[in-house]
Formats: C-alpha cells, structure tokens, sequence
C-alpha cells in the first residue's frame, strides 16, 4: 500500500513517515503543496495523508487536484483547525476522513486503513485457487493453513493477487511496495519473491515471466 505524507513541519513529517512504515506501508513525503503536486503526478496514490495548512499551494488546492485527476486516491486531511466547520469545509473540498492535530498515531494508522479498503481497486478477500488473501486482516492461508508473512511480503502478494492473473514487472512491485527512498538497482524484489514462494509451498503459484516479471 503506497502512502503520500503532505506536512510542511518537517520533523512531524519524518516521524509520520517512519511510523508509517513501521505499520506495513510503504510511504513517501512532500514537504509542500508544490512537491506533493509533482508526486501526485507521476505515482498514484492508495491514501494521502494531506495537512490543510501547508505553505505554497494550499492544502484545500492539492486536495481539489487529487479529487480531479487521482479518485482513487483516498484523502485523509490534517490540520490544527478542531471547530465543525472546518471539518465540514475539509470534507467539502473532496476529502474522505479529517483528522484535527494534536492526534494518537493509532487514530491516525486506523484510519488510513479504513480509508484503503474503501478503495476501489480493493476486495476484502481475494481467492486464487487455495490461496486466500483477506487485504482488510492482512493475512493469508493457503489450503486453509495460516502463512506468515512479512509486511513486504504480503505486499508484494497483495500487488501479485490484484492483478487478477496479469503480469507485474519487478519496477512496478517497487514502485507500490517500496518508496522513493530504495535503490532502483536493488535486488529486493528477487529476494523478497524468493522468501514469498517458500512460505506459500508447493504446487507454487507465482509464475516468473521471463523479461516481463511475475504473475499468479
């Protein structure tokens, strides 16, 4: 699940990001309006999580850019504003959820990920032969046996099962299990495929496509 945190404090931002990621997802950080705008440009978004009051191009803008040009891009806004009307301005401008600061990150994790099974590119369990994967739990049987799987690992079956038997290439794993910060050149997502068709056992469900990159 790819994350968009949009917030001029940069040290918030940094502990957002770090925590984030710690809960599973793979998250990158715009500092400002103008910067969240060019991310929203060239990566498609599952949550963003949006401060209203950002320097630059205003939070309320890149909210009304994101309803226009990413709706499946769900929008959760920050901001220090508590009063009602605020909040009903947020959501008015297109956002899904809104979040008043000071906040407990646990909030703040739960509802990004409501917000993500919303999307529409997501069903609750998605079966594929005797793998089962519920995308709401996070967790995954096979043969009604328990797997247990890393955050990146499930990542990449989470991208693997949604492609609904298409082929995905090793850039596109990276780029909806990984974030900005990885080295394009890595062999991670070799690796992490290598660990992912181990747990899941045999017969193995993950076809190699040679030049092309991986399927179920």
């Amino acid at each position: 699940m790819r994350l968009l945190v949009v917030e001029d404090e940069a040290v918030l931002a940094r502990n957002l990001a770090d925590g984030l990621r710690d809960a599973g997802f793979a998250v990158d950080v715009a500092l400002d309006g103008t910067d969240a705008l060019d991310e929203v440009a060239v990566t498609t978004y599952d949550v963003v999580v949006l401060d209203r009051d950002l320097p630059g191009v205003p939070g309320d803008e890149v909210c009304r850019t994101l309803v226009d040009s990413r709706p499946r891009s769900r929008i959760l806004m920050l901001t220090a504003a508590s009063e009602v009307d605020d909040r009903v301005a947020g959501l008015g401008l297109g956002a899904d959820d809104y979040l008043g600061k000071p906040f407990a990150f646990a909030e703040l994790v739960a509802r990004v990920r409501a917000l993500s099974r919303r999307s529409p590119s997501l069903a609750p369990v998605v079966t594929r032969e005797d793998l089962e994967v519920d995308l709401g739990r996070r967790t995954v049987r096979r043969a009604g046996e328990p797997v247990l799987l890393t955050r990146k690992e499930f990542g990449v079956l989470e991208a693997l099962v949604l492609a609904d038997g298409g082929v995905v290439s090793a850039e596109e794993l990276l780029d909806q299990v990984w974030d900005e910060n990885l080295d394009p050149f890595s062999n991670v997502v070799a690796v992490t495929l290598g660990r992912l068709r181990r747990k899941l056992g045999t017969p193995s469900l993950i076809e190699t496509v040679v030049g092309t990159g991986y399927r179920i």
